[in-house]
């Protein structure tokens, strides 16, 4: 008997992503990465597209980098200033805080990413350094040109931070755990996993400005793989999110056909 090939070949799915995409306006970036075996492959994966709060996991990441290498500890307060860290759109801090109010690291991470909080965001990156994080960002994604949402990134840099966060939770169960549950339970859960079987644990980041939708984040089906969406010239956020949702169905029907993946190493996802 035939052994199976462990590479799987993406060629036809490739050509199917590509034959949808074609039908809809707007130009679509598209980064998979199969985990078991490496292999990937894009489509208009190194065009420029606004990452809008997608670029707000690399940005905790890097926070939770710091705090697991013991250079920064989630009781760190960091204070609100209303003339730098104020953002409307989406999240509560907008609402609530007041000019010196105080927040922990730990809260102001989990609200980045479970509530998508742009307030919560902008205070991370000042806290952080911008160059800090510029450098974090660029060692892994050398073509986003700056930590928000407005700026732009690719759909393999994308793919590249997703990455790290898994091999994160990989070297820090606990740490990488928390930040990988963090990203599967947000407020916003309508593209990656917009038509996938519900029980599925998919950690991601959506994002969303005018004529821009976004997700990046990691299916944990039989076959785990790392997919990345970005859109841009779309006619409205939620049709773009349904055909982000679309195009991750299509791409999960064809990983479930492929030979269950074992043993790899997964932190306890809820």
């Amino acid at each position: 008997m035939k052994p199976l090939n462990p590479k799987p070949d993406y060629q036809p799915l490739q050509e199917e992503v590509a034959k949808f995409t074609a039908t809809l306006p707007g130009t679509y970036g598209i980064y998979l990465k199969d985990l078991a075996s490496g292999e990937e492959f894009g489509i208009n994966e190194k065009t420029p597209i606004p990452p809008a709060s997608t670029i707000k996991l690399p940005v905790v990441l890097y926070l939770y980098e710091q705090v697991a290498a013991g250079k920064l500890d989630w009781r760190d307060r960091v204070s609100y200033n209303k003339n730098t860290d104020y953002q409307g759109g989406a999240g509560d801090l907008q609402y609530v805080a007041r000019h010196g109010d105080t927040y922990s690291l730990r809260c102001l991470a989990t609200i980045s990413i479970t509530l998508s909080d742009n307030v919560a965001h902008n205070m991370l990156v000042r806290h952080l350094g911008y160059d800090n994080v510029m450098a974090f960002i660029k060692k892994l994604g050398p073509d986003t040109t700056r930590p928000f949402g407005s700026a732009s990134t690719t759909a393999k840099d994308m793919g590249a931070f997703v990455e790290e966060a898994y091999r994160f939770a990989e070297r820090n169960p606990g740490q990488g755990g928390r930040f990988l549950n963090d990203l599967a339970h947000t407020v916003y859960h309508v593209g990656l996993p917009g038509e996938l079987p519900p029980e599925l644990v998919i950690p991601h980041k959506e994002g969303s400005i005018i004529g821009v939708a976004t997700d990046a984040g990691i299916v944990f089906s039989k076959r785990p793989y790392i997919l990345v969406i970005l859109s841009e010239g779309i006619t409205d956020e939620d049709t773009g999110f349904k055909n982000i949702a679309k195009i991750s169905r299509i791409i999960y029907d064809h990983q479930q056909k492929l030979p269950e993946a074992k043993n790899l190493k997964l932190p306890d996802l809820e």
